[in-house]
């Protein structure tokens, strides 16, 4: 199964335990796995039974590198189901969105590899715990989406203009990135991820969210935490005055000209731009224009918006050859519908921000 759900037995109450299981694929998730995923949370938020829930991700290599986009590009491809790929992110987004909402307190424990649709999932945790190996990023500008599963919310709680950053570079984030940008809560060692679960299986859980998450927050307050000075030094740390800079303006195409045009001595920097280099055109501005107009959102909003951005991206050419050129034919030569920033029509992204649902056809609603 590429979703392994356990009830684990502690001393009073029970744990949920949901695994991500497709090691393989990076955990990358398949349309079967998240209506698995679904399932079992909708099931377990029922349940007086489980007190909380810890979500994971199987093997060394990831705890989630997003969507499974090879299952996407077949269904855009495939003729015969033409509504297959919306509804993909439709099952998508109401899983983070079940999360993030989750009545329960939710653990996210995270190793490896992070991105996209993963992040996505981690983000919605009440708690998240990260090993020192952690690589997290938003890339879908490379394939011609867009941050989405809720990255308009998480991405404009961080520092400066860093979210439109990391939207338009998709820049790799290590551990130690991670905790100063508040997109983790705390690092652990990998060794200690199942002395963690055998802790939560010593404790007495009520089933009283308050008083479980009062308990939770003093257990976790005390586990063993690895030497913050032996981490890798922080990217951002180094770079965040030619981000904040080099960020700053009011018109996309002028910050990208200087993004591109600096002149910086870092590996790092010159991969981050490469990426928006070679990144799509309509989707750098899509990051523009869902982050200025997530500001003043409620998460459900937030939700509703990108779904119908997600929804759009698989009406048009891009996202199709985005996966093309990075999954399939791997040329890495995408033929984007628009060669510049500077050339993409406002209606071509306004199309993007269209309302899709009224309140009674909401796909949040989680009732």
């Amino acid at each position: 199964m590429s979703i392994e759900a356990q009830e684990l037995a502690c001393r009073e109450g029970h744990i949920g335990l949901l695994t991500l299981n497709s090691p393989a694929t990076l955990n990358a998730l398949s349309e079967s796995m998240i209506e698995q995923a679904q399932s079992t949370l909708d099931q377990w938020a029922r349940d007086d039974r489980i007190c909380l829930v810890v979500l994971q991700g199987a093997g060394d290599r990831a705890f989630c590198a997003g969507g499974d986009i090879r299952e996407l590009y077949n269904a855009i491809i495939d003729p015969a189901d033409p509504e297959k790929p919306a509804r993909f992110f439709t099952r998508e987004y109401r899983l983070d969105y079940s999360i993030h909402r989750f009545p329960k307190p939710v653990v996210g424990i995270a190793q490896g590899v992070v991105m996209g649709g993963g992040l996505g999932l981690f983000s919605g945790c009440r708690y998240r715990l990260v090993t020192p190996d952690i690589t997290l990023a938003m890339p879908e500008i490379a394939i011609g989406l867009f941050p989405d599963v809720g990255a308009s919310w998480f991405l404009n709680r961080l520092p400066g203009r860093l979210g439109l950053f990391m939207g338009l570079t998709g820049a790799r984030l290590n551990v130690t990135d991670t905790l100063r940008v508040g997109l983790a809560d705390l690092a652990i060692l990998p060794e200690d991820r199942d002395n963690l679960l055998a802790r939560l299986q010593e404790e007495r859980w009520t089933g009283k969210t308050a008083a479980d998450d009062n308990r939770l927050f003093r257990l976790l307050n005390q586990i063993q935490t690895p030497d913050y000075r032996a981490l890798p030094a922080s990217q951002l740390e180094q770079h965040e005055q030619y981000i904040a800079r080099l960020s700053s303006g009011d018109e996309l195409p002028e910050i990208i000209d200087q993004l591109l045009s600096a002149e910086v001595d870092s590996e790092w920097w010159n991969t981050c731009m490469n990426t928006l280099r070679t990144g799509c055109p309509v989707s750098a501005w899509l990051v523009w224009t869902q982050l200025k107009k997530a500001q003043q959102m409620s998460l459900r909003d937030i939700f509703r918006m990108e779904l119908a951005m997600a929804s759009e991206c698989t009406r048009r050419p891009d996202l199709k050859e985005g996966i093309r050129a990075l999954a399939i034919d791997k040329d890495r030569n995408p033929q984007w519908s628009y060669e510049r920033v500077a050339d993409v029509p406002e209606a071509v992204v306004s199309a993007h921000f269209m309302p899709e649902w009224t309140d009674e056809t909401d796909p949040m609603r989680l009732e």
